[in-house]
């Protein structure tokens, strides 16, 4: 058999053949020019010039949904950075595609239907003059395919959830996928607010800011400093608002080769996120920026009636209140929790408080929860009341009764955190699920009917029997050497004074003889003991030490002026004991301990966000006000600070310490002692140099509180600068238009920069230098609670060294040390 030989211009003729052919039915490059189609079931893609990206279609997860999007080319598994038709997916792998139509728009249709499900629905001037190009920094443009200079549309215009170098991104919104296989926007959003405050928010429903960037001041974002650090590896330029839409922030790597393997995205978790690729592997990723970094801070992360669990379980944070179950297993799956939870029984229909079938719904206590979000208060004198509110409330899901009072909650419950303490809620469920089906046979209710009865009966006995021998003892005690005690009980009463003299036997028994286990703290020379009364109710006890020179008229005196102040913003006084030369304080114990262990601790200050600090401020005010003007007795406290401030479960302020305080008349304004005791930074001038107090004083103090609540950084924190204290650094800002940068930084912003600035000019206002410039707590309260009526411009304050003060006039160490006490009462001095 011969060897044919081929003829050179026949294999000419044949490899123009396969040119054409290629040509007109093959994408070329990183181009799509008109006429010409990307297809799905050939699986054709567009590859960027540098090839870093890659446009084509993808299918995430199992979901079997066809979405047009682009990815990084060389990385797995695929991540989309840009997603065409994220809300309206394809779902025909033979007939899907990408065209670009005669008109010069991009169309992404689905078999035969003439209807796109998504388009870029431009109208030019004439037809068949553009071209789409995916260009090396990730964007996906339509230009005149003439001069290759005039861009009609581009992807960076209309972001999904990512973010990449070079992109301006401004107003519009960065939205989250739903989950980790569904590209539709979900319930978490990041864009810079629209009012023209400049600054960024993360938001939930589009409704709820859970974290702030903090305002831009001309070199960075407030809260985010580290974003022009010189180690860091991105240079960022922020183009400010103008009318509020035209603002901008765009970056660009330090380094040119991480250009194209780094990106910011709101992932689906509510977390923004910047991450680069590892060059150790194509998979390898990491996150080198988070925010929040806590879940527990990401609004209703859960959804309805769904709990985060304390510590986060990263893999399943997420799981239902009893008597609830997922709104669906399939998303819960993909830990999408956005639908929540829904009731396993519907609650009886209540109308005109009647109940159908006779059964009615029960509360289920659940203890150590963060009380969720939007409640409303209810006026209710006890729990009961406060149950009785919610369950003739056909709305009502749950309620919580604590000393701040009665709080109800309609409909569905949001960012339910359970945590290692916390607060009682109460939970609404349907009659069906108080009893288990388990606990209802005879046996069990035979055992019932036994042990009830015995255990009561030995309960009773043991009461008895203790309460015979303590009745004893007190009498043998008041006939012996406890006359002082009765003494000073004919006394409390001689003047109206309701407050209870316990034994030093139940106090010892209480604190655990004292143990040191139970200190909490210790105030200048007063230890203070953490202790639990037979019934159950927790108490703090204060044990004024013998070397502080307050005798026994000095404390009764003290003992009766606590014991007349009532006010939500005061801690409350339970009794006291004067036994075997010892003088106590019985207070309410305060869960949250005092402000300073949050204020000035770098791991927990993150916890008192910024309306928490508002309600704080507030409190301490209306506390003051109380003191000052409407309490039987006017009264200056004198030793206003951060550890003098307590806070209960939910995070009010009472104040505290009244060891210093003094009483004056009410046309009294300014009173003379010899004896200056305090702790410096706090003090106002006339009282540091002159001696001189008035209520002016203690409105000084509360400025400088203002000023630390809002910065949470100490006056006296600045030994090593040029400011030396807080007051003159805040007012350095102050005069340089630059007071936000007072903010806390670990803390987002309010949702009006205008309520920060509002307060800062308070703070400055209560710390001028002559008494007659400050307000009275009358004008502080109303200038907090009307918010838009205008404000003095305050003066320069004085600036005072933080120090200790030392009393010279006397030969006891009476001076305030600073407070080493983590929960109460700080040094208590005699008048």
């Amino acid at each position: 058999m011969g060897t044919t030989k081929t003829k050179p211009w026949l294999l000419f003729v044949l490899l123009l053949i396969l040119s054409c052919y290629r040509a007109c039915f093959s994408i070329a490059g990183n181009t799509l020019s008109a006429g010409q189609s990307l297809s799905f079931s050939k699986n054709e893609t567009i590859l960027s010039k540098g090839g870093t990206f890659e446009l084509g279609f993808f299918t995430p997860g199992s979901s079997g949904k066809i979405y047009l999007g682009i990815w990084h080319k060389w990385f797995a598994p695929k991540e989309a950075v840009w997603i065409a038709n994220r809300e309206n997916p394809l779902s025909d792998p033979s007939s899907s595609r990408l065209d670009l139509s005669e008109d010069g728009n991009l169309l992404l249709f689905e078999g035969s239907s003439k209807i796109p499900f998504w388009s870029t629905n431009l109208t030019f001037p004439g037809s068949n003059i553009t071209e789409a190009v995916l260009r090396d920094d990730g964007n996906f443009v339509l230009r005149n395919r003439s001069t290759r200079s005039s861009v009609f549309w581009e992807s960076f215009d209309h972001p999904t959830d990512t973010w990449l170098p070079g992109a301006k991104h401004g107003v519009d919104k960065l939205i989250s996928w739903k989950n980790s296989e569904d590209p539709a926007p979900g319930v978490f959003s990041m864009g810079l607010d629209p009012n023209g405050s400049n600054q960024y928010f993360l938001e939930w429903n589009s409704s709820q800011i859970y974290y702030s960037t903090g305002v831009w001041n001309g070199k960075y974002f407030s809260l985010v400093p580290e974003m022009n650090r010189s180690d860091s590896i991105f240079n960022f330029t922020f183009v400010p608002s103008k009318n509020g839409s035209d603002g901008y922030l765009t970056y660009s790597p330090r380094h040119p080769y991480l250009f194209a393997l780094s990106k910011y995205r709101v992932d689906y978790r509510g977390q923004w996120r910047g991450q680069v690729w590892l060059q150790s592997g194509p998979s390898e990723r990491s996150s080198f920026w988070i925010a929040p970094k806590n879940l527990s801070n990401v609004f209703a992360l859960c959804g309805a009636f769904g709990v985060l669990q304390y510590p986060e379980d990263n893999s399943t944070p997420c799981q239902c209140l009893k008597g609830f179950e997922p709104f669906s297993m399939n998303y819960t799956r993909l830990n999408d929790w956005r639908g929540g939870c829904v009731r396993k029984s519907p609650l009886q229909k209540c109308e005109n408080n009647t109940y159908a079938n006779g059964k009615k719904d029960w509360f289920l206590k659940i203890s150590n929860m963060r009380l969720p979000a939007y409640s409303k208060a209810y006026l209710a004198v006890d729990a009961s009341r406060c149950k009785l509110a919610c369950m003739e409330n056909c709305s009502c899901t749950a309620y919580a009764y604590n000393r701040s009072g009665c709080m109800i909650w309609e409909g569905a419950l949001f960012s339910l955190q359970q945590r290692g303490t916390g607060q009682d809620i109460y939970l609404r469920l349907a009659a069906h699920e108080y009893l288990d089906p388990r606990t209802k046979g005879k046996k069990w209710k035979v055992w019932v009917a036994v042990l009830v009865p015995a255990t009561g009966l030995i309960l009773s006995l043991v009461i008895c029997f203790s309460t015979k021998r303590k009745l004893k003892y007190i009498g043998e005690k008041a006939s012996s050497n406890n006359i002082l005690s009765f003494d000073f009980d004919i006394e409390l009463h001689a003047k109206d004074v309701e407050l209870p003299l316990f034994s030093y036997e139940s106090i010892s028994a209480a604190t655990n003889k004292f143990s040191t286990l139970n200190k909490l703290g210790e105030g200048g020379f007063e230890p203070v003991y953490k202790g639990k009364l037979l019934r159950g109710r927790e108490i703090a006890v204060k044990m004024l030490s013998k070397k502080s020179g307050q005798g026994i008229e000095e404390f009764k005196n003290e003992t009766i002026l606590i014991a007349k102040l009532q006010h939500r913003n005061l801690v409350r006084i339970l009794g006291c004991c004067i036994e075997r030369n010892e003088k106590m304080l019985i207070y309410e114990y305060m869960l949250n301990q005092s402000l300073d262990l949050y204020l000035f601790d770098q791991t927990k200050k993150n916890m008192l966000d910024w309306g928490t600090r508002i309600h704080i401020i507030e409190g301490i005010a209306q506390g003051i006000l109380y003191l000052h003007q409407y309490s039987r007795l006017r009264i200056i406290h004198r030793d206003l600070k951060p550890s003098n401030i307590l806070l209960d479960s939910e995070m009010n302020p009472k104040i505290s310490d009244f060891g210093m305080a003094r009483i004056v008349g009410d046309n009294e304004t300014a009173t003379n002692t010899r004896r200056i005791v305090g702790t410096y930074g706090y003090m106002s001038p006339e009282y540091a140099m002159d001696g001189l107090y008035s209520i002016k004083s203690d409105v000084f103090s509360f400025g400088v509180l203002v000023l630390e609540i809002v910065s949470g950084r100490k006056n006296t924190g600045f030994y090593n600068s040029e400011s030396l204290n807080l007051l003159r650094y805040a007012w350095e800002l102050w005069i340089d238009d630059r007071s936000l940068e007072l903010m806390e930084p670990t803390i987002g912003y309010p949702s009006s920069t205008s309520v920060l600035l509002r307060f800062i000019n308070i703070g400055f206002l209560c710390v001028q230098e002559r008494p007659t410039d400050r307000p009275t707590m009358p004008d502080v309260v109303s200038m907090i609670s009307n918010e838009h009526a205008p404000l003095p411009t305050p003066k320069q304050p004085t600036f005072t060294i933080g120090r200790n003060v030392i009393d010279t006039n006397s030969t006891n160490d009476s001076v305030e040390k600073g407070s080493k006490n983590s929960v109460t009462i700080s040094t208590m001095e005699a008048r």
